[in-house]
């Protein structure tokens, strides 16, 4: 019995202690995967805390020759250009390796503002557009292998993890205005004679947030993003891949639906550089200071952080998607009209009213974040990189030509060009969603 015993206990014992082990093991990746999405998240806070601070200050700050409006649109000519090659340049560095290039051009740029001048900005605006283009590429590329690495280690379905990765991540992204500009009210102090100070102590702890930011990613882990991509095939070659490229580009131009997208997308990056350019400089600098800048923007982040999340989960359809374009397009529009008739405003109400238009235009923003990157992907199931990059293309261009024009128009005539612009987006849109998308699901 003992003999039978003893054997009994040699035979169970390891089936007692192969689940310690085996449970203990697929644990730890999927540990790994989360503290990557937390590590990506927290670094790229830190960055654009900096950069979207000193964006929104740019042109209040650098007035001379109107340096800050134009290297500001000098740069998004470029992130447009380059945005057409970046996936090639991550696929040769890797996405860690592109994300952490990439840093290099804000660090570079914020740099350049504590000894601003035509020699310094114009360099610097170039080259973060190419390294907004590959940060970007790089970060989607590195969050979207991480939930599919998550989602394999640990037998979950995909699309919920890919939700829930990018949720965290866009969260702590929304964010950044918030902190960024908090950080621009405490610091600039606007003197009597209409100056302000500080501003070189302000990039200076914005050059340490990056820094900080910059040292965090480094963290990440390699990631094997380039399986079964073309590089592999022994036919690739440089000519085909940029070949591919071109008829990704413009392969969804020739979609209907792309079409009605783009006077919205366009609009998208109109209302980001209004803001940007002509809000921060026109409306709130003249109420309540270049120290109020941040204040503002502070609130305008805070507003569209909260829209994006509760967007984000409202959004269901495309019937959920009319519904809250439509309520953040006449939010917008209101804004517009209300600008347009401001000179009636006086008294407490000067103070007030910038940052009850910075709350509405972030509202509005939020919508249309969450709401265009969930029509997109609803619509171009089987074509969604090329749809994406149409995307990047026409908000950016959007955005290049309000800082090249806003020096040469007014504020007059820049209002009436943004509200006949959300008018156009909004009922094209409409004619989307209400004629065009249903003949399609009768089809399919």
């Amino acid at each position: 019995m003992e003999g039978g015993s003893a054997a009994m206990d040699s035979v169970v014992s390891p089936d007692e202690e192969a689940p310690l082990v085996a449970t203990r093991l697929p644990n730890q990746a999927p540990r790994k995967h989360t503290r990557d999405v937390h590590i990506l998240s927290c670094g790229f806070l830190l960055i654009f805390l900096a950069y979207g601070a000193a964006q929104n200050l740019e042109t209040s700050v650098n007035t001379t020759g109107n340096l800050g409006t134009i290297s500001l649109g000098i740069l998004y000519v470029s992130f447009t250009i380059f945005s057409l090659g970046a996936s090639l340049v991550v696929r040769a560095l890797g996405s860690k390796n592109a994300v952490l290039l990439g840093t290099t051009g804000y660090w570079l740029f914020i740099a350049a503002n504590l000894r601003p001048s035509w020699y310094t900005m114009i360099p610097a605006s170039l080259y973060l557009g190419f390294a907004s283009s590959i940060i970007w590429v790089g970060e989607g590329t590195y969050l979207t292998s991480t939930a599919w690495s998550h989602a394999k280690d640990s037998n979950l379905h995909e699309g919920t993890v890919i939700g829930s990765f990018n949720g965290e991540f866009w969260g702590f992204f929304a964010s950044h205005q918030l902190v960024g500009n908090l950080i621009s009210l405490a610091i600039l102090q606007d003197d009597g004679s209409g100056t302000t100070s500080g501003t070189n102590l302000l990039f200076t702890v914005f050059l340490c947030s990056m820094t900080l930011g910059t040292i965090l990613l480094c963290f990440l882990r390699k990631r094997d993003d380039k399986e079964g991509t073309a590089s592999e095939d022994p036919s690739f070659s440089l000519y085909s891949y940029l070949k591919c490229q071109t008829n990704l580009v413009i392969s969804p131009l020739f979609d209907i639906r792309m079409l009605l997208i783009i006077p919205l997308i366009a609009y998208s990056g109109l209302q980001q550089a209004y803001v940007w350019a002509e809000f921060t400089k026109e409306v709130v600098k003249p109420a309540l200071g270049v120290r109020g800048v941040g204040g503002s923007m502070a609130v305008y982040g805070a507003f569209d952080a909260i829209c994006s999340l509760a967007a984000g989960r409202l959004t269901s359809g495309l019937t959920s998607i009319t519904w809250i374009v439509s309520g953040g397009a006449v939010l917008q529009g209101c804004v517009f009209l209300a600008l347009l008739v401001r000179h009636s405003y006086s008294g407490v109400y000067t103070y007030v009213f910038p940052l009850l238009l910075a709350s509405l235009l972030g509202i509005g923003d939020g919508v249309l974040n969450t709401q265009l990157n969930a029509l997109i992907a609803l619509l171009f199931k089987q074509n969604t990189e090329a749809a994406f990059a149409q995307l990047k293309v026409w908000q950016c261009g959007a955005i290049a030509a309000v800082f090249f024009l806003s020096p040469y128009i007014s504020l007059q005539a820049m209002l009436v060009t943004m509200l006949a612009a959300v008018c156009v987006s909004f009922f094209t849109f409409l004619f989307l969603t209400l004629h065009v998308e249903k003949a399609f699901s009768h089809s399919a």
